[in-house]
């Protein structure tokens, strides 16, 4: 059986913060495939190569297995793999080569099935901040669709059906200059802007929680002012990324923002919360197959991050994340548990496995019937 540590290891070495090493990576994954006699596709998408590829028969139910090569930057070091333990440590081990490693080889475990037809589309720009213009809204908007989605962000193996929204604007705040020798006769832009972020925090939408989360994430991402080290500044700007709750409207987060003195507000980014039910068969069917690898129950969780399930989601297919264990994503001591690649390979195998006993079920009457949608969206 192929190791997907060893698989994860390789991917890992590739530093996919960057164009040339993405397109050597999305290779080295075509070629592995492709090895194992599985066909590829590969087409660009702002010339970054988009991979997909798919076994078993055209006419039966159908599992999207949607991964991402690329990764945040990371320093040098971080792209030689180790292992401490059970952690194999690197950029992009827990987000997301360990998971997409586990899911190319489930992806070939699943090659010799006749009754489900699994879907591999692996992009490269899920870390982009141009939400606008992803590979996976492009392909889905052209017809690649399925009838139920994973994509394999981490979760610690739990099942993620929900994920806040991304809100995320531009604030430009005014100020007055004067000599830095005399700060009192002028107005710092800097100094008020750390003032419009805490008070940002402190608004009405920044309170409320919802079932899963116990509030909205506020992060300042950007902040830059002034021109001079002896001039009090005139202007700054920062960039503030809004997490926001299932069931919140955008709209009125702005608003309450814009209605502040002296602030100009752009939104910049947006991505709309993700709710898919628990009672769906495919999330059922999944919950199972977990708690059969895992020997204990599975967990439904809600995620702070987003993802490209939301792609998925807003095309009428339930999409959840699921991924492996581990901790550090988009920091230094990035890593994921080696024992749960094994398990995550398993349960996602085990899952396509068992699937068509749930749908049957399903339409016996005999399970929950499925509802999934989007909330959210800007006024």
């Amino acid at each position: 059986m192929v190791d997907e540590r060893a698989l994860a290891e390789r991917l890992i070495t590739y530093d996919t913060s960057r164009a040339e090493e993405l397109a050597a990576a999305a290779a080295f994954v075509r070629g592995w495939l492709e090895a194992r006699d599985i066909e590829v596709r590969e087409q660009t998408h702002n010339g970054l190569p988009v991979l997909s590829a798919e076994v078993g028969p055209a006419d039966a139910p159908t599992v999207i297995l949607h991964g991402h090569l690329d990764v945040v930057p990371g320093l040098e070091q971080q792209y030689v793999p180790r292992a401490e333990g059970d952690r194999l440590i690197g950029r992009g081990a827990y987000d997301m080569k360990g998971g997409l490693a586990a899911m190319m080889c489930a992806l070939k475990d699943c090659a010799a099935q006749q009754r489900v037809r699994v879907r591999f589309l692996c992009v490269p720009d899920e870390e982009s901040e141009d939400v606008d213009a992803r590979s996976t809204d492009e392909l889905v908007a052209g017809g690649f669709r399925g009838d139920f989605a994973i994509t394999g962000e981490p979760t610690n193996l739990h099942i993620g059906v929900q994920a806040k929204g991304v809100l995320a604007m531009r604030i430009d705040v005014a100020g007055r200059s004067a000599h830095g020798s005399t700060p009192w006769l002028g107005d710092s832009a800097v100094l008020k802007a750390i003032d419009v972020y805490r008070r940002i925090e402190s608004l009405p939408f920044s309170r409320e929680s919802s079932e899963l989360f116990d509030r909205p994430s506020i992060n300042l991402g950007r902040i830059a002012g002034g021109d001079a080290f002896n001039k009090v500044p005139d202007h700054c700007e920062m960039v503030v990324d809004v997490r926001y709750l299932p069931g919140q409207d955008p709209g009125a987060i702005l608003a309450q923002i814009r209605a502040m003195d002296d602030v100009t507000v752009e939104q910049t980014l947006t991505r709309p919360p993700a709710h898919v039910s628990r009672t769906n068969p495919y999330v059922r069917a999944l919950r199972d197959a977990i708690a059969r690898t895992l020997d204990d129950e599975a967990v439904s969780i809600g995620r702070d991050g987003a993802s490209d399930a939301v792609s998925f989601l807003a095309a009428g297919i339930p999409a959840v994340e699921f991924g492996p264990s581990g901790a550090g994503h988009h920091g230094p001591d990035e890593w994921v548990s080696i024992a749960s690649l094994t398990r995550y390979r398993e349960a996602l195998a085990d899952f396509v496995r068992t699937l068509p006993e749930w749908l049957a079920r399903d339409r016996n009457g005999e399970s929950g019937g499925g509802l999934h949608a989007i909330e959210g969206g800007l006024a």
